[in-house]
Parts: structure tokens; sequence; C-alpha cells
């Protein structure tokens, strides 16, 4: 019993509480770029959440095989396996869904949701638990995009989902299509995401720093940033060692 109060919990932590983008604000990148209707909201969805749940179990089953010192190159190799499989399914089946998507579709390689949850998650915990932890990342993932892509495609086309629902009339606000409408519904519906966090005593969404990342311990870029002259000095050590053996 235990046991499966446990699992309900990492299914729909990911949903609410943990909302990669509303509640974490991962994965904005594409959250942004392919939220401008339904459609191409839900291919973004599905794709990621088939990659994050394949991964997260592939990465669990072999977390004690995985060397500590490439984990992260080793991550990166598996996701890309699986993102590749899925392009190629989706090129076959849903050329249109491919056509929307565009580069955004390889991208979910770098998708930071996928991989800080096989970094944070799927590397501690047992096959099980990350298969049901990947579902509820991938279904509050897709719940976001779908909520911005029906707001973005009601207010800039007059359509959800192809079917129209403002009177063609009316003159749709082309604004919530492009860039800048995108930023805008984003931000207030996080909003909106924080007014019902306060009201039930949970913490704001924010961007955090380096320090909460799970990647934080291998990274070289919080490296350089925070110790710049040591990097310096390293890139010069290694300059003057490329220098010697030339001359030699």
């Amino acid at each position: 019993m235990a046991k499966k109060k446990g699992l309900v919990h990492e299914f729909t932590k990911g949903i609410v509480k943990e909302n990669p983008v509303l509640r974490l604000v991962l994965g904005t990148c594409p959250t942004l770029a392919v939220s401008t209707s339904v459609e191409s909201a839900l291919g973004m969805g599905v794709a990621a959440s088939i990659v994050l749940i394949c991964s997260n179990i592939a990465i669990s089953a072999l977390k004690k095989v995985i060397p500590s010192k490439v984990r992260i190159p080793a991550y990166i190799v598996i996701i890309a396996s699986f993102v590749t499989i899925v392009q190629m399914v989706v090129k076959a089946f849903a050329p249109q869904i491919d056509a929307q998507l565009g580069v955004y579709l390889p991208l979910i390689v770098v998708n930071c949701i996928i991989l800080g949850r096989a970094e944070a998650f799927a590397c501690k915990n047992s096959v099980l638990a990350s298969a049901v932890d990947g579902m509820g990342m991938g279904v509050g993932f897709t719940a976001a995009l779908l909520l911005m892509g029906a707001i973005r495609e009601l207010l800039g086309t007059g359509t959800i989902a192809g079917l129209q629902i403002i009177p063609a009339s009316v003159s749709p606000m082309l604004i919530f299509i492009l860039p800048p409408g995108g930023f805008f519904v984003f931000g207030m519906l996080i909003a909106c995401a924080n007014k019902i966090a306060d009201k039930k005593g949970l913490s704001k969404a924010e961007l955090k720093g380096c320090e909460d990342c799970p990647m934080a311990a291998s990274c070289s870029i919080r490296e350089e940033i925070e110790n710049p002259e040591a990097k310096k000095a390293q890139k010069q050590e290694s300059q003057k060692s490329e220098k010697e053996a030339a001359e030699v």
C-alpha cells in the first residue's frame, strides 16, 4: 500500500506540484516555440513524453553500469537514440506534425526536462518509479503545452484544433501566434500558477541559480562563471602545451 501511494505521488507531482513548465520553469524554449496551435503542442508533448519515459527506464536500468564520470554523455546518447526513433516514426506517420515542429523535434535531445529527470531521479531510483516519474512529468509538460496552445490559437486565429470558435467576422489578435504573444501568455500562466501556489502555501515558480540545477556538479559553464581565473589559467596552460608540442 505504501509503495502504491509512493508511485501515485511520483505521478501526480509532475502534473501539478512540480509541473516542469509552470512550476519548475523548464523547457521554456519548445514551450514558447511550438505552442502556436493545439496540434503542434500535442505533437511536441507526446513526442517529449515518449522520450522521457523510455530514457528514464533505460537510464534507471543501466545506472549501475554507467561510470559516474561519463554519465552525462551516456545519458545524452541514450536520449538521442530514443529521439531518433521518435523522429523517424513521426516523419513516417505524421509528416504534418513533423513539418510543424521542425528543428524542435530533434532538439528534444537537449531538453532540460529530460536530462534533468535523468540526473535528478532516474539514476537514483528503481525502473518502475522512474517510468512513473517520466509519465507524470510528460503529462504535466503536455498539459502546459496544450493550455498555452489552446489560448494562443483561440485568440490568434479564432479556432481550436482547426474548429472555428470565434466568429469569422471578428478579427483575431494575430500577435498571440507571434513570439510576443507567446511570452505574454506564458507570463500570465506563470502568474496564475504562482497565485494558486501562494494560496496553498507552496513556493512560487522562479528561475533559480546553478546550485539548484541537478547537473551543477558536472557543469563546466558553472565552473567558468564562479571561478574565471582558474579557467583562464587552465586555458593558458593548454595553449602553452600546444605551442611547445608544435615547436617540437
